[in-house]
């Protein structure tokens, strides 16, 4: 069974940092490019970051430079370090695993993080 589990977000005050990290099982993890999405209440769901399964990097112009998004194969996680958040940054935060050759895409279940002003 595939899963992906997302944790490590919550509420932090403006400038602060979170790293949120996601854990799949049910996947040979190194194959797949991830990725962050958000959405925040009544918007649509947007790419934050994305990593593929050979460590190239991608993000959304508005946290380019705040946002780092990584990979540690060997324990089957995906992170993303956001400093000096924003309130704008206010959304439930999701992981998904892209589609490949071998397994559609997959989406966990969202972690919230608020960013207070």
């Amino acid at each position: 069974q595939v899963q992906l589990v997302e944790s490590g977000g919550g509420l932090v005050q403006a400038g602060g940092s979170l790293r949120l990290s996601c854990a799949a099982s049910g996947i040979i993890f190194r194959f797949n490019d991830m990725g962050w999405y958000r959405q925040a209440p009544g918007k649509p769901r947007e790419l934050v970051a994305g990593i593929t399964s050979t460590g190239i990097t991608n993000y959304a112009d508005s946290v380019m430079g705040r946002f780092t998004i990584s990979r540690d194969n060997a324990k089957n996680t995906v992170y993303l370090q956001m400093n000096n958040l924003k309130p704008e940054d206010t959304a439930v935060y999701y992981c998904k695993r892209e589609s490949s050759l071998y397994a559609p895409e997959t989406w966990g279940q969202g972690t919230q993080v608020t960013v207070s002003s």
